[in-house]
């Protein structure tokens, strides 16, 4: 597949270049950025046209798919025309700021018969689809309480472009942008999420949370907790999941305890074959029905987005509509 990257403004974008450069077989054809020097100067690093125009990108029949690593607040724009033009999209998560936003470009994607692919890249970990297969096989009972934390340094060391904090172009601070991940990686375990409850903090004064926690209510009486920031060194991402039958914890080790090991703790040494990036399997054609990365995915992590950000506004629990 020839391929375009449409953007450099996200902090992944040079990696996904490289990535399927060196670990696909597609090629990387063409660069769309909204800062014309920026796009220029990445379009002449990897030996590509620069298109100025996104339209006439669009238009090159010989360019097949576009990976999508604007601003967020771009996303859907660019993402309906893309789609128009028949081409195949890779997202940088999350996939639109609003649910209606998601669900405009669900119904674009269904008039052409297509999808999208969205960078849920944890759902490939293998302690994390160790988890998935443990959760599944019943072994921790019913699932009663999970927890994912996940941070860096980024504000505390000054790495995160300053662009990371616009609330206009990025939605949000740490909750949007890492705690993505814990997001969409609890409702994968635990299922439809029902409510969420926030508590954002701005620890360095960039405008946006840099220190956050929601709390998400699934079914059943489960509680899920999504923990994020801009503000933690030396923090590995942890995953605790505790259920009727037992409890697994995931940090620098892999350890669980249930009922059928007789509350002992077992240090996990064998784990699932990772699965390659979605970027990867989207760039190669390779995607499968076990693990899914698609529109389903990216609505609800909007959706969670959406009412993690009203909790935090309105100070009460928002339904997850």
């Amino acid at each position: 597949m020839n391929i375009a990257i449409i953007s450099y403004w996200h902090v992944h974008a040079e990696g996904y270049t490289k990535e399927i450069i060196e670990k696909t077989g597609s090629k990387v054809v063409a660069v769309w950025d909204e800062e014309e020097e920026r796009g220029r100067g990445y379009a002449k690093e990897f030996l590509v046209p620069f298109y100025k125009d996104y339209d006439e990108l669009l238009a090159n029949a010989d360019i097949q798919g576009v990976v999508i690593t604007a601003p967020t607040s771009l996303h859907k724009e660019l993402i309906l025309k893309a789609v128009k033009a028949g081409k195949q999209v890779f997202s940088e998560k999350v996939l639109a700021l609003t649910v209606p936003d998601c669900l405009e470009i669900k119904d674009s994607l269904l008039k052409q018969g297509s999808d999208i692919t969205l960078s849920l890249v944890k759902k490939c970990e293998s302690r994390f689809l160790f988890a998935k297969e443990l959760i599944e096989k019943g072994s921790l009972g019913h699932i009663t309480y999970a927890r994912m934390r996940n941070v860096h340094d980024g504000s505390i060391g000054n790495w995160l472009p300053e662009h990371f904090y616009s609330r206009e172009q990025c939605g949000g601070g740490a909750m949007i942008d890492l705690g993505a991940h814990p997001m969409y990686l609890l409702a994968w375990l635990l299922g439809t999420p029902v409510s969420v409850q926030s508590l954002f903090t701005d620890v360095t004064g960039h405008g946006v949370e840099d220190n956050a926690v929601s709390v998400i209510e699934f079914g059943e009486g489960t509680i899920g907790v999504a923990e994020t920031g801009f503000v933690s060194l030396y923090t590995p991402p942890i995953l605790e999941v505790s259920g009727t039958e037992g409890t697994l914890m995931i940090g620098e080790n892999i350890r669980y305890a249930t009922k059928g090991t007789s509350g002992e703790w077992i240090t996990v040494t064998e784990l699932p074959k990772a699965l390659p990036s979605p970027l990867v399997m989207w760039a190669n054609n390779q995607l499968e029905d076990k693990v899914t990365f698609g529109i389903e995915d990216a609505i609800t992590l909007t959706k969670l987005m959406e009412a993690a950000y009203e909790s935090q506004i309105t100070g009460k629990k928002a339904a997850i509509r």
